[in-house]
């Protein structure tokens, strides 16, 4: 028969490395790159239209059917200026375009029907979905007007569209 005994200051550090190889686990596994809302709150799969007309509609947002515009895009390999801005938007709404430097995605672009204070003006303010095999990457809502504006996907609040010109 085999015994082996430990003392309590062994135990303790068992213990201690045990929650520090948890904690790191978790860690890595919710921020380990993986595209936003893999929680199954947002869908994020746009392999065909049916999928990217479903993920725009999650957010409350009407478009045309049809996209106004799809053409392929490279994510610089190192953001300037510009991208570390557009990267603060994709942050905010759990994606991450850093992720992605120097890869080739596809933005699909369509036009948004039902801005609050633009509706019927669809001409004005677009949608887009960066995507890279099949899933959404990254993407906004913009005005195309001059001094316009751009944000995430989240459907603005009454108290942000009031400010908007």
């Amino acid at each position: 028969m085999f015994v082996y005994t430990f003392r309590s200051s062994k135990i303790k550090w068992i213990l201690l490395l045990a929650l520090c190889a948890v904690l790191i686990g978790a860690l890595w596994w919710f921020g380990s790159g993986r595209p936003a809302a893999t929680d199954g709150v947002i869908e994020l799969h746009a392999r065909n239209a049916q999928e990217r007309l479903a993920f725009i509609s999650q957010f409350g947002w009407e478009v045309e059917e049809d996209p106004v515009q799809v053409t392929e895009v490279r994510i610089p390999a190192e953001f300037d200026e510009v991208y570390k801005k557009y990267n603060a938007i994709q942050l905010a709404q759990d994606l991450d375009l850093s992720l992605y430097c120097g890869q080739r995605v596809k933005r699909w672009t369509y036009a948004v029907k039902n801005y609050p204070g633009y509706e019927g003006r669809a001409d004005v303010i677009e949608l887009h979905l960066l995507v890279l095999d099949g899933l959404i990457i990254g993407g906004d809502v913009c005005s195309t007007e001059l001094h316009g504006f751009m944000h995430g996907f989240d459907f603005p609040t009454p108290a942000e569209t009031s400010t908007a010109p």
